[in-house]
């Protein structure tokens, strides 16, 4: 039986919503489930979740960001998959990862798979599907990314990409990593089956979200990107943001200059016929 660790990072705001989160964990049926819930910058036991088998409670003093409070969560996951699920969102059914573990099983090299999110309407919202255009939400396939909040990762490939980049914060980190993964040789599929409930919501949610993802975006490009395609990327990104979100100009040119400035390391490019097989799945690397 497939043993799976689900990950589920907190701050603390939300206490009915994780509670139904940790119990969708836990009732997955035909895989040994273990639900790390992380406690970031808050006590645990401010959580108030029943002490139970199954729970392992990590607390975080400070507040580490989402990609560095899944980090967290993941060191404490000694299971060969690690499942990544919002705090606000919970599964569908029962059968959720058992599916998912039968295709890690059958794939050696498969490294991620996108779960399908739907919302209180049923709908999966554009932006959720890791296909350019957002199309065909009901079709499973090849694709070049993932939602950090619904996903299922093979714990090897987690580690051998580097895990998540924590100076991130929020926004860009899953592709970040994502373009790690498909470098190394690890494929990332997308499961068309509704799978995770979240509500319905809206980027704009966060008060710095146009700085915040152009300056990733930056970083991202530094990290992962040869020079040519590096360019590419950031000018396109800042043309695309800037004709959707005219008033946001001087923003997005203070984090463009503050990513540059303040760039994280390491750098390692992809290699080029990465670039190419992130192409030939519908995601070249400068859009």
């Amino acid at each position: 039986m497939a043993q799976v660790a689900v990950v589920i990072l907190t701050t603390g705001n939300r206490p009915d919503e994780l509670r139904r989160a940790v119990e969708s964990a836990l009732a997955q049926r035909d895989v040994g489930v273990t639900v790390v819930v992380v406690a970031n910058g808050v006590r645990a036991s401010s959580l108030q979740l029943d002490d139970r088998r199954g729970i392992e409670l990590v607390e975080s003093a400070t507040n580490v960001g989402i990609p560095g409070g899944r980090n967290l969560g993941a060191e404490h996951a000694a299971c060969e998959l690690i499942a990544f699920l919002d705090d606000d969102a919970h599964f569908v059914d029962a059968g959720v990862l058992a599916r998912t573990a039968d295709r890690f099983g059958a794939e050696p090299r498969l490294g991620a798979v996108a779960l399908r999110l739907v919302d209180e309407h049923g709908r999966t919202a554009r932006r959720h599907v890791p296909r350019l255009g957002g199309s065909s939400a009901e079709r499973s396939g090849p694709v070049a990314g993932f939602l950090g909040g619904a996903c299922v990762l093979r714990a090897a490939a987690f580690r051998d990409a580097g895990r998540y980049a924590g100076e991130f914060r929020y926004a860009m980190e899953e592709t970040d990593l994502s373009l790690r993964l498909v470098d190394r040789g690890w494929q990332i599929q997308y499961d068309g089956t509704p799978a995770v409930f979240h509500p319905a919501t809206a980027p704009s949610r966060h008060a710095d979200s146009a700085f915040t993802t152009m300056r990733n975006r930056v970083w991202l490009a530094h990290r992962n990107l040869p020079v040519p395609l590096a360019v590419l990327y950031v000018a396109d990104w800042f043309t695309v943001t800037t004709a959707r979100q005219p008033r946001s100009l001087p923003t997005l040119v203070r984090a463009l200059l503050r990513g540059w400035s303040t760039r994280p390391g390491p750098r390692r490019p992809i290699r080029w016929r990465s670039a190419w097989r992130l192409t030939r799945l519908g995601r070249p690397p400068v859009i």
